[in-house]
């Protein structure tokens, strides 16, 4: 199992931002998460496509690797705003299947743009969608926050999903991300990893400490201390 670090920049300083990714860049995280919110599916607005083209030259590392940048939409309607964070330069780009009409066809048109796919699910939203997309499927979000915030708590009921989700990875025979996003700390990674999960969105668990650095070094070191390989970075 490989591991990954997302740092979820709705909790970085807004007045610095392409600073704050080269600090978690620098600090070892892997993705950039991008939490996009529209205040109609979710009731907060945070950033569109504009942003994320501005940061694209700056999710690169010091030896000038590209860092994926990870889109989350919360929004409804999905489609076009998809597309505009493809040609901003997006690399996955994940939604709510309940915040569209046609599921299989929303992931089509991401995939023909060039970026791979993910399906997000709230706490309380099943996973039955996965009988018929799995397979054309990158990325799985398990949402273990009612997402809109930031700095929420980790629900506990979120495990079970994330261990159901992994089977039906596991049944599925594909290379697909399984990535969890809502509380998770270093003191909770463990379980989360330990449930299934292999990519980890954290926020304010990283943004809100003085040292990236330590903070993403104690992650891994949860991650490595179940007898699993911890990811450096691809």
């Amino acid at each position: 199992m490989t591991y990954r670090i997302a740092p979820s920049i709705l909790s970085a300083d807004f007045a610095r931002l392409g600073e704050e990714l080269k600090c978690v860049i620098d600090a070892g995280c892997d993705w950039i998460h991008f939490d996009v919110m529209d205040n109609h599916y979710v009731p907060n607005l945070t950033f569109g496509p504009m942003i994320c083209s501005a940061l694209k030259p700056h999710a690169r590392t010091a030896a000038g690797l590209a860092v994926p940048i990870d889109v989350h939409l919360m929004v409804q309607p999905v489609d076009a705003l998809a597309l505009a964070f493809a040609d901003a330069g997006a690399d996955l780009i994940s939604f709510h299947p309940d915040a569209v009409s046609h599921v299989h066809r929303s992931i089509q048109a991401i995939r023909a743009r060039g970026c791979q796919a993910g399906l997000a699910f709230n706490p309380a939203e099943p996973l039955d969608v996965l009988d018929w997309v799995i397979d054309d499927l990158d990325l799985i979000l398990v949402m273990s926050v009612n997402p809109g915030f930031g700095g929420q708590g980790f629900i506990d009921s979120a495990l079970r999903k994330i261990e159901d989700a992994r089977r039906r990875i596991s049944d599925s025979g594909k290379d697909i991300r399984l990535e969890v996003d809502g509380g998770i700390k270093v003191d909770n990674i463990r379980r989360v990893a330990d449930a299934g999960a292999d990519t980890f969105v954290a926020g304010s668990a990283i943004f809100g400490q003085a040292d990236y650095g330590r903070v993403v070094a104690a992650m891994r070191a949860e991650l490595s201390a179940g007898g699993r390989t911890a990811l450096i970075r691809t």
